[in-house]
């Protein structure tokens, strides 16, 4: 087994999945890589950035990739076993609302951008919240195997814009192989995120990922698949604040949802209808409680008591 690294120079980062891309990087099964990743926006966001600018942002260089890795030996059929050994901040991320997208777009038609500044496991950027940091890479994935070039917002069978807060360190991602080589990349990293990421952002941050890769032929997936390791070390478990709604359209529900655990921090906690809004998509979670009730479907926000510890947790 050997350890490669693998830089963000230009020459290493991709904006689309195309399996005619050549490889960054070589390596065998077993091997473990150190994989420099920029933030989602291709380094276009800094610690100035206003809301103005960050409208003016080339959209064609959102989702910069690092790679491809070619894996020796992966063949299409084959699952690539990707373990997640660390992923690093550098101190800073940011998260924006941008008009037209988002789960609650109608009510949030103003652009937003906001800094936070990251300690070594937590956030206290936007008081009295305080926001325990769990980065993961919210892009991993194969080539897909067809032929093209391809967005990279759409999730699939290849993995991608998976966006799930559970693959951080300590955890296992399985991809279906889908070309020779698997030819991986990752990106979009988030120092934390809610089930949901409502505003359309997690903390969106630079990262240096650490993984090792594993070629198995011992069974076989229609796609992604995860197991999590040891949960990294956070605040004690506080309990947590649930809104629930149910509607016949689970959309609707959660949206009604969301809305009220915006509508609870602005009137209790002050904060304004924005930083609730980036708050909620970095720390909520967005979940359906049923969806057997036919046709009336349940579905949850919670929000963890501990984020807002330090306030007296008023109710």
């Amino acid at each position: 087994m050997n350890e490669h690294f693998l830089s963000h120079d230009a020459a290493h980062i991709h904006h689309r999945w195309n399996h005619a891309l050549a490889p960054a990087l070589t390596v065998r099964p077993g091997d473990g890589v150190l994989i420099q990743c920029r933030d989602s926006s291709d380094g276009q966001a800094t610690r100035d950035t206003t809301a103005e600018q960050w409208m003016r942002r080339d959209q064609d260089r959102i989702h910069a990739l690092t790679g491809p890795v070619f894996i020796e030996g992966a063949m299409p059929g084959d699952v690539l076993e990707v373990e997640i050994r660390s992923i690093r901040h550098f101190g800073w991320g940011w998260s924006s609302i941008i008009p037209g997208l988002g789960f609650l777009s109608e009510r949030f038609t103003e652009p937003y951008f906001f800094v936070w500044e990251l300690e070594e496991h937590y956030s206290r950027s936007m008081a009295p919240a305080v926001v325990p940091l769990d980065p993961f890479c919210g892009i991993m994935g194969v080539a897909r195997a067809q032929p093209g070039e391809f967005r990279t917002r759409q999730p699939g069978v290849f993995g991608g814009n998976l966006d799930v807060r559970q693959l951080t360190r300590g955890a296992t991602l399985y991809l279906p192989v889908q070309v020779a080589g698997a030819l991986f990349s990752c990106g979009d990293a988030h120092a934390a995120q809610g089930d949901g990421e409502v505003c359309i952002n997690g903390i969106e941050m630079p990262s240096e990922v650490e993984l090792r890769f594993k070629v198995r032929r011992d069974f076989h997936l229609r796609g992604p698949f995860a197991e999590t390791g040891v949960p990294f070390p956070k605040m004690t478990d506080l309990g947590s604040w649930i809104v629930i709604e149910s509607d016949e359209d689970v959309l609707a529900a959660a949206r009604r949802a969301t809305d009220r655990v915006i509508d609870f921090l602005v009137e209790r906690y002050h904060f304004t209808p924005e930083n609730a809004y980036v708050l909620c998509s970095a720390t909520m979670d967005l979940k359906l409680a049923q969806v057997v009730n036919a046709p009336v479907f349940t579905a949850t926000a919670s929000l963890p008591k501990n984020v807002l510890a330090g306030t007296g947790m008023k109710l």
